[in-house]
């Protein structure tokens, strides 16, 4: 074997053997967070049990989350893709829409007092109706309550 040959195997052998260890360093955790990136990570929250309650209702998350960040969403939701807000006319309440924006499906963000789609542009009121396009649709209402520390959601038919 010339010497030439012999290093490049000998170059491949350790690339070959440190891949495992590059390769789990780069590894992202399995859970996944609604935190922004920028933000400091939060303490892993309570397992929700989303399994419908008889009368259709589900648990979507805490009233402490949904007070601490100013909105819940999720897009697998049982019900649907969903955001819920506090009701700014009734302390007590919650106002649940469908988070995917009537014009592409872009997930809507809670920002500034109202819905926004970060894709468009677009901008939808309190209640769902667009406030300003390209979205034409309104978001799609859900029924939604507070349940003692729970946000509970249901799908209207």
């Amino acid at each position: 074997m010339k010497r030439r040959e012999f290093g490049n195997l000998v170059g491949l052998g350790l690339i070959a053997t440190s891949l495992p260890v590059a390769i789990a360093a780069c590894k992202s955790e399995d859970t996944i967070s609604d935190t922004p990136a920028d933000s400091t990570p939060e303490v892993p929250a309570v397992k929700i049990d989303e399994t419908p309650r008889a009368d259709g209702f589900a648990a979507l998350g805490t009233v402490t989350d949904l007070d601490t960040k100013g909105y819940l969403g999720k897009k697998g939701f049982i019900a649907g893709p969903v955001i819920v807000i506090r009701d700014p006319d009734n302390a007590d309440g919650v106002i649940a829409l469908n988070s995917m924006c009537t014009h592409q499906g872009c997930g809507v963000e809670w920002k500034d007092n109202a819905f926004a789609c970060p894709c468009h542009g677009s901008k939808f009121n309190i209640d769902g109706s667009v406030a300003n396009g390209p979205a034409t649709e309104p978001l799609a209402p859900y029924e939604a309550m507070i349940d003692g520390d729970l946000v509970l959601v249901k799908a209207i038919s």
